[in-house]
C-alpha cells in the first residue's frame, strides 16, 4: 500500500507542476505589457525613450499657462440722479475702476472713456434707490457696468468693475 501512495503523489505532483508552468508563461506577458501601459500613459517611457522634446520633458504637459496680468483704469467720478418718485430727488455717487484683462489695452481703454462715462451715467439715471439695496443689488449693478463698459471699450475686454465708493442719497 505505501508503495500505491507513493505512486499517487508523484503522479499528482507531476500535474500539478505543469498547471504552475502554463499559468506562470499565461501570466508574465500579461504583467510585462500593463507594467509597460502603466509607464506609458503615466508619462515615465516616452522620455527614456526619447520621444518629446527637453521642453516637453521638464514642463508637465497640462500645466496651465501663465496668465497675462490684468490692469486697472480709473473711473473719474460719476455724480447721477436717481430715478426716484415723488418730489424728492435722490442722488448717487459712484467711485469705481474697471478691470483690463490686458495691460495692453488700457490705451483703449482709455480713449473709450467718454462713451464709458456716457453709457453709465444714463443707465444710473433709469436705476431707482430701491434696486440699490443690498449686496444683491451692488451684485446687479456691477453686472450691468460690466456689461456696458465690454460693449462701449469692444477690442479691450473688461472682466470687473470694482466699486472704490458707492453713496446713495
Amino acid at each position: 500500500m505505501a508503495e500505491a501512495a507513493e505512486a499517487a503523489t508523484e503522479e499528482g505532483a507531476t500535474p500539478k507542476r505543469a498547471g504552475k508552468g502554463k499559468l506562470l508563461l499565461l501570466c508574465a506577458p500579461v504583467l510585462l505589457v500593463a507594467l509597460g501601459a502603466g509607464l506609458w500613459f503615466g508619462g515615465v517611457l516616452p522620455p527614456l525613450l526619447g520621444m518629446g522634446s527637453p521642453a516637453e520633458a521638464a514642463a508637465p504637459a497640462n500645466a496651465p499657462a501663465p496668465a497675462p496680468q490684468p490692469a486697472f483704469v480709473d473711473l473719474p467720478d460719476i455724480v447721477s440722479n436717481l430715478n426716484a418718485p415723488g418730489r424728492r430727488a435722490s442722488f448717487l455717487r459712484l467711485r469705481a475702476k474697471l478691470e483690463v484683462s490686458r495691460a495692453e489695452d488700457v490705451a483703449a481703454v482709455q480713449a473709450a472713456m467718454p462713451r464709458l462715462v456716457d453709457l453709465f451715467t444714463t443707465y444710473l439715471r433709469e436705476v431707482r434707490p430701491e434696486e440699490l439695496r443690498g449686496s444683491a443689488g451692488s451684485h446687479r449693478l456691477k453686472e450691468e457696468l460690466v456689461a456696458r463698459a465690454t460693449l462701449a471699450a469692444a477690442p479691450a475686454r473688461i472682466t470687473d468693475v470694482l466699486f472704490v465708493e458707492i453713496l446713495v442719497q
